[in-house]
């Protein structure tokens, strides 16, 4: 089922809804004191190398094929 819905997906379906991810995120941030709290608190380069450890798996498999 999954993958009948991802072959209907273009590139702006993928894109729009990482902006979507994103706008989400920020919201939260925005309209919870202890999320802004937390992420304030974490020194930046946790949340870059967990970035790069989840782009991993996409940037192999489109670099190969």
């Amino acid at each position: 089922m999954f993958e009948k819905i991802m072959k209907r997906l273009d590139v702006w379906d993928i894109a729009l809804t990482k902006l979507a991810v994103a706008a989400s995120v920020l919201f939260l941030i925005n309209v919870w004191p202890a999320a802004m709290n937390w992420a304030q608190s974490i020194h930046w380069g946790w949340f870059l190398a967990v970035a790069f450890i989840a782009a991993l798996r996409p940037w192999s498999k489109g670099l190969t094929k």
